[in-house]
């Protein structure tokens, strides 16, 4: 099985982190691996619609970018990324203030499409939206800027054996 390479995983969040609409929302990678990303935020006045909860954009954008980025590790092969086509999510609580967690599951993920779910809670654990996403392959692509990251993967360890 492939084991993520713990210095891309790190070089990976820092550059996620510092792209300009995550920023812009104060939305953080916290962790990522194989099937999963967790990002965070900070509910802040910024985020509020007229009635003084967090905007439903903001919360459809935690669901979007966690369960896009829960795909990352499943894609297979160089250079290939994907697109959300797809996006369906419910509001379960209005929220303001606190911090929003964010878990995103990969549930399948082909070689033209895969699925994911995100669930978004708040400090203390209460859910607050839940939603899905289907996600489009594409060939090419990859990260913007062709960032240089080390390998996605930690090479892989081959039993040794012994001549006789």
């Amino acid at each position: 099985m492939k084991q993520p390479n713990p210095e891309y995983i790190e070089k990976l969040k820092r550059l996620v982190n510092q792209a300009p609409f995550f920023a812009h929302l104060s939305l953080t990678l916290s962790n990522i691996g194989i099937g999963f990303a967790d990002f965070a935020m900070t509910v802040h006045q910024h985020h509020f619609q007229p009635f003084g909860f967090a905007h439903g954009g903001v919360i459809a954008s935690l669901i979007d970018s966690a369960a896009f980025w829960s795909t990352h590790f499943d894609l297979d092969g160089p250079g290939k990324s994907c697109t959300s086509v797809d996006l369906k999510l419910n509001y379960l609580a209005p929220v303001a203030s606190g911090q929003l967690l964010t878990r995103g599951k990969c549930i399948k993920m082909g070689k033209r499409l895969g699925y994911a779910e995100a669930e978004v809670r708040d400090q203390e654990g209460k859910l607050v939206s839940h939603g899905t996403s289907t996600l489009m392959v594409l060939e090419a692509g990859g990260l913007a800027g062709n960032p240089n990251l080390p390998e996605k993967y930690l090479p892989s360890e081959c039993p040794q054996t012994t001549g006789g």
